[in-house]
């Protein structure tokens, strides 16, 4: 058999590829004025027709290539790679820091429109760059505007350059349209890493969305032989997913040569390791290749994928290498045409109603192209651009369902999720019956046009084929309808599979809706009642809900549960029946957020403790405040918490705050207040409020900092003073209010007062102090005394000698005052939520008391809200009440704390342990779901009976449970700024998964049955028949969220054995292997005395003997001959009910028959009316032949893109002749027998 010729058809064209200057900018200043100054540009020109392009330019120019493929992407598009251009708007530079900031923010609000162009900027940069702006202090350290640097994305690549597949907006990365980030070039220098991306319309509406992976295709070049140049660095080409393959061929060639006059093609070659820039000739059919043709149609819907590999191929002396590499004699086996071959096939009504696909425009022959070398192009309605050329020695048969997927970039959460769905027999059974075709429901304005059933349908029978040669598969037509209706799903970064089950589920159910015209159906409520009311209850809500949906995945997939809420307050009950079609069962392990919080009392003669606290992932700081507060006796509400940073404030942790929004170095106080603390948003402030003020420790002389001026040195803890309306009035009020909470963090607190000895009176109580000796004078020059000095009448009645010796005994004092001028207090505004910036360092901002009372006048509060006071030390007094560094702060206690377990927290750790040693298994995570709880504050329920929302009670229950039961394992979290993956191991049945007891239908049946209620009314039946399922399918995952990798665990019903999925690779393996910590969806069957899918399965068996029927049986010896361009389509056996079965490949082969004298050509017998009429015998369900059968031959069809093979289709007959053999109970496992290979290794493509 020939090679495909290289000649065009007659609707090729001949190509030019222009080349451009050598510089990107002016490449970038002249594409205005003309057509030829840019490859990239004059790549964008005109269409492509022809697999065969003639490089050709009168005067050779050598061809410019963008120093990356990210650049030649961005010139593509019709950007300019470089930092600033001339023809680009520059942000003015003379903008203050908060200017600036507000000059990014409101650019940052604009809504992206498809066309622009935005940049990814590294949100570790971003948030630095924030702190300089606002003056706000940053955990890195602080932070001048003018040493933030060029904006630098190095968190966001790896070593090759690329992007990181676990970006999160807000968390990793910020979004900015392409004004900011000339503003961050023009302010700050030439970024490192620039990452510009392009907005695309995706999906069906054309939603604009930020392509964050465009493809990036590895580019070859064909030769003979490889030499030196094999050590060449890698060469890519980055393109948008909505540019044409016409583009794609100019890039692939201008990356790698511009010599003129030079024909070319490219190869489309499996994705893999390559070394260098040349690729052999002798391996370029053994890697899969395609010849790629070239069109309009763009990447996406060419189904050209992330990581794609392309070979060009030069013609040298009016000769191809690809024509030389067959072997004489040996046979070229082609790739066969798509399972829809027919023009008005679902694939090709799409890629013909495609906006992008347009018609390629006739052209003639390139120069030096003979006709004798000429090749017939495929339709262009047909959507896959590629014609495939594939040479082999031998075949190997993979069993039917054990077709690895390709990982196309990131894929592997669709791959795994479509291996479990396609090894649910009945499911596979529906659409290989080809019922679903009957069944599709364009129409529904809930649906995808049919689109996503008919593109699964066309994956399944590519999957369950016969005589697959092939072991991997890219599936790459159900990734573009899926992305199409769900875009959501585009491009190529990593998403969740359980996500994809869920939208593929709902998306089938209404692709197939049996009901055409959804009535409104109005839901029924609980009026009251008991065991009967509560099932007629149940049954009239899903009949209400079945009355708009019926489907095969109603059928097969969905359940109903029972929901009760009870008002707390009238204990109104509500109950409500709601269907389900996947159980998401939360992981009952103790997800706690555990810290050490420091409690300071507002008692200075209590101390201060260290407080160990576990609470649930998910709550705020109120939950936090509430639990501390019952623990340590005080109000809820009047407790403040902060995190300090750096002897500051640093976060106003409100009700708003997650507590796992903190990490775990992260120092959290939580200060008691005599007063509300106002941490929550619906505080009504009033007239009297005192103020509540931050306190900090400064050094009373600045010192010089890198940056020329003199700043302040915080020490210490920061701490509250709280001043009352009158003490505010004067600065006396206000210093002593701070001693009275300053005295908590020193040991010499004593010296902070003035004292006198006298009895206790009303106005003092008596204060027990060390002996009187040992209290020290400390003088406004800073120095100590010896001796404690008394107020000058004491001191003139007793007299200096008078007083008591040391040691002798302890004497009652009572405070008369503060000492004043131990420290200068000055205030500051503008703290808003207690927290400082990094201008407070400047002692010029703060405020002086003159000013203030100028101000605000005589008589009033001298404070205003969000005022801090700075307490200034000098060196001496510093020293003397707190130490220094020196001496590790010997005078102070800052680090001195009690640690207070209370009982409470060691209860919950000892039964934690307990818990953690007997292990989880789901029937834990399905108590953990049926157990009642009480609803949050933010997810109230409206009593009707109280007229008011309340915070009632939830309970679910399982009331009716489907045929196929698909349980999601919630083991991930995510808030705001964690995110976090439970890797518990859940222990879960393979067999004899019972959950008959869960099950409320069963129970109030079986009581209802005994006091003789008609339960044919109540819809429920088989109340003997236990409800046991089997395992049969597990989605996995690895690693983390926001990244790792899925995989799969599959039961292939047609041998009896369990595979591994890992994309492409498949092998053998054992159920057991599947339990492990890794398992995040379980796939479960029901057992049954009867076959499952209710209503599916009768249409399938009536869908199976109309097949039969209308079936026109050619004699074997009258079979025709398959065409030459094509393979035969897989043997397919016939079940029981009559539908066609695909059948094991060591299975009894149909005997060859005899050859026709005369064979015909392939045009006539593809125009041969017998041929055409048995274009499309259905192919089918997945069932083991029984004993006694015999197989009689069928007509060969043509041949469907989803087998490789020779085999013929084959049809059963039983012994008495009849095909109306009914189904059996239970029946045995196929005895088919299967690939003994310890492992099936594909290539993944």
């Amino acid at each position: 058999m020939n090679l495909l010729s290289p000649a065009p058809s007659p609707s090729s064209k001949t190509k030019e590829l222009e080349p451009g200057s050598n510089s990107r900018k002016r490449q970038r200043s002249e594409s205005s004025q003309s057509t030829t100054s840019s490859v990239k540009r004059s790549a964008s020109e005109g269409p492509a027709a022809t697999p065969i392009h003639t490089v050709m330019d009168e005067t050779p120019r050598a061809v410019s290539v963008p120093d990356s493929d990210i650049d030649s992407y961005m010139m593509v598009q019709g950007e300019d790679v470089t930092p600033l251009g001339p023809s680009q708007p520059v942000a003015t530079v003379n903008l203050a820091p908060l200017e600036k900031f507000e000059y990014i923010k409101h650019l940052r609000e604009k809504s992206m429109q498809a066309g622009e162009t935005w940049f990814l900027v590294s949100r570790q940069w971003y948030r630095r760059w924030e702190s300089a702006c606002l003056g706000t202090m940053d955990k890195t350290g602080f932070v001048e505007e003018r040493d933030i640097g060029p904006v630098d994305n190095t968190p966001l690549v790896n070593q090759d350059g690329n992007i990181t597949s676990d970006l999160v907006e807000g968390v990793d990365v910020e979004f900015l349209p392409e004004e900011a980030w000339n503003a961050f070039t023009a302010w700050y220098g030439t970024p490192t890493h620039a990452l510009p991306r392009s907005v695309i319309s995706r999906g069906q509406f054309g939603q604009p969305s930020l392509e964050l992976r465009p493809p990036r295709l590895r580019v070859l070049h064909l030769v003979e032989v490889r030499t030196d140049q094999a050590d060449r660095r890698p060469e890519y080409v980055t393109l948008s997913t909505k540019d044409t393959v016409e583009l794609l061929s100019r890039q692939l060639v201008a990356r790698l040569s511009a010599r003129s006059n030079i024909p070319y093609k490219i190869w489309k070659i499996q994705p893999g390791e390559y070394e260098g820039v040349q690729f052999p000739a002798e391996k370029l059919f053994s890697s899969g290749a395609e010849l790629l043709e070239i069109s309009d149609k763009t990447l996406e819907d060419s189904l050209i994928e992330f990581h794609d590999a392309f070979v060009v191929e030069f013609q040298k002396d009016g000769k191809w290498i690809s024509d030389q590499l067959t072997p004489a004699g040996q046979p070229a086996v082609f790739e066969p045409q798509p399972l829809f071959s027919q023009d008005n096939d679902f694939f090709s009504r799409i890629a013909g109603s495609s906006q992008q696909v347009a018609q390629p425009r006739p052209a003639s022959p390139p120069t030096g192209v003979t006709a004798s070398t000429s090749f017939s192009k495929s339709k262009d309605t047909q959507i896959t651009p590629f014609r495939s050329h594939v040479f082999s020695k031998a075949k190997v048969v993979q069993e039917p369902g054990t077709l690895g997927l390709a990982n196309m970039g990131n894929t592997c959460f669709m791959n795994s999720a479509l291996q479990c769905l396609a090894h649910t027999e009945e499911l596979a059974n529906y659409f290989l019956s080809g019922l679903y075709q009957s069944e599709l429901n364009p129409d529904n304005p809930l649906g995808m046009q049919g689109a996503i059933a008919e593109a699964f349908g066309s994956l399944l029978h590519r999957i369950w084929a016969k005589d697959l040669s092939a072991t991997s598969y890219s599936p790459r037509e159900f990734k573009l309808q899926l992305q199409r209706f769900a875009p959501q799903f585009s491009g190529y970064q990593q998403h969740d599979s359980q996500e994809l089950v869920a939208f593929l589920l709902d998306g089938l159910h209404e692709d197939l809706n049996r009901v055409r015209k959804k009535p409104y159906v109005e839901k029924p409520d609980w009026e009251g009642g008991g065991d009967l009311e509560l099932a007629q209850l149940a049954q009239e809500s899903w009949q209400g809900y079945m009355r708009r949906n019926d489907s095969v995945i109603v059928d097969l997939f969905q359940g109903q549960y029972q929901s009760t809420l009870v008002c707390p307050e009238c204990h109104k009950v509500s109950i409500t029946f709601d269907p389900f079609m996947y159980l998401t069962l939360p992981i009952p392990i103790e997800r706690k957020w555990a810290h050490t919080i420091r409690y300071v009392p507002w008692d200075s003669s209590k101390p201060h403790v260290e407080v160990p606290i576990e609470i649930a992932r998910g709550a705020t700081f109120k939950d936090l405040r509430s639990l501390l507060g019952r623990w340590m006796g005080a109000p809820a509400e009047n407790l403040l918490t902060m995190e300090i940073f750096g002897n500051r404030f640093y976060k106003n942790l409100d009700d708003t705050i997650q507590c796992d929004d903190m990490s775990e170095n992260d120092v959290i106080f939580c200060y008691e207040l005599p007063c509300n603390a106002r941490q929550s948003r619906s505080y009504k402030a009033k007239e009297d409020d005192p103020f509540i003020v931050p306190i900090f420790l400064n050094d009373l002389y600045a010192r010089p900092n890198t940056y020329g001026y003199r700043s302040q040195s915080a020490f210490g803890h920061p701490f509250f003073a709280v001043i009352d309306q009158e003490d505010a009035c004067t600065i006396d009020g206000i210093y002593s209010a701070v001693v009275d909470q300053l005295q908590r963090w020193t040991r010499n607190a004593q010296d902070l007062y003035v004292w006198e000895e006298g009895q206790v009176t009303p106005n003092g109580a008596p204060v027990i102090v060390p002996p009187i000796d040992s209290l020290t004078e400390i003088k406004v020059n800073g120095d100590a005394g010896e001796e404690m000095v008394i107020e000058d009448d004491i001191t003139d009645a007793i007299g200096e000698d008078t007083l008591p010796d040391s040691g002798s005994f302890d004497t009652v004092l009572r405070k008369v005052g503060v000492k004043k001028e131990i420290f200068d207090i000055r205030p500051q505004s503008g703290h808003k939520d207690y927290t400082t910036s990094i201008h407070s360092y400047n002692p010029q901002r703060l405020d002086s008391w003159e000013s203030r009372i100028e101000q605000m006048g005589e008589g009033v509060p001298l404070l205003k809200e969000w005022d801090a006071l700075y307490c200034e030390f000098d060196k001496n007094m510093k020293t003397y009440f707190f130490g220094d560094e020196i001496s590790r702060w010997e005078h102070s206690t800052w680090e001195t704390w009690e640690t207070f377990i209370h009982p409470e927290y060691a209860e919950a750790k000892k039964a934690a342990l307990n818990k953690s040693s007997r292990g989880i298994s789901i029937d834990d995570c399905l108590e953990e779901f049926t157990k009642e709880e009480k609803l949050g504050e933010d997810d109230l329920w409206y009593c009707p009976r109280c007229r008011k929302h309340q915070q009632a009670t939830k309970k679910f229950d399982l009331w009716k449970v489907p045929d196929i039961l698909a349980v999601h394992l919630k083991r991930f979290s995510n808030s705001r700024a964690l995110r976090d993956k439970i890797d518990v191991f859940v222990d879960f049945p393979v067999e004899g998964f019972d959950l008959t007891h869960l099950v409320g239908e069963r129970k109030i049946g079986k009581k209802l049955n005994d006091s003789g209620a008609n339960l044919q009314e109540l819809g429920i039946h088989d109340l003997d028949e236990p409800l046991i399922y089997d395992l049969y399918a597990v989605d996995e995952h690895l690693g983390g969220l926001g990244g790792g990798h899925y995989r799969a665990y599959a039961f292939n019903h047609l041998v009896g054995q369990w595979y591994h999925f890992d994309d492409s690779y498949v092998t053998r393996t054992e159920a057991h292997h599947a339990v492990n910590t890794n398992a995040y969806l379980l796939f479960y069957k029901r057992r049954s005395n009867r076959p499952l899918g209710g209503k599916t399965l009768l249409r399938i068996e009536e869908a199976a003997q109309e097949s039969i029927e209308d079936d026109d049986i050619i004699p074997a010896e009258q079979q025709l001959p398959t065409p030459p361009e094509e393979t035969s389509p897989p043997a397919f056996v016939r079940a029981q009910g009559g539908f066609s079965v695909p059948r094991s490949p060591d299975k009894a082969t149909p005997l060859s028959s005899s050859p026709l004298d005369d064979l015909p050509t392939f045009d006539q017998s593809h125009n041969d009316p017998l041929i055409q009429s048995s274009l499309l015998l259905d192919t089918s369900g997945l069932h083991s032949l029984e004993p006694g059968w015999t197989i009689e031959h069928l007509p060969s069809p043509t041949s469907s893109a989803a087998t490789e093979g020779d085999d013929d289709y084959q049809k059963l007959s039983s012994p008495d002749n009849s095909s109306n053999i009914s189904w059996e109970d239970n029946a045995p496992s196929s005895p088919v027998t299967s690939d003994k290979s310890p492992s099936l290794r594909p290539v993944d493509g």
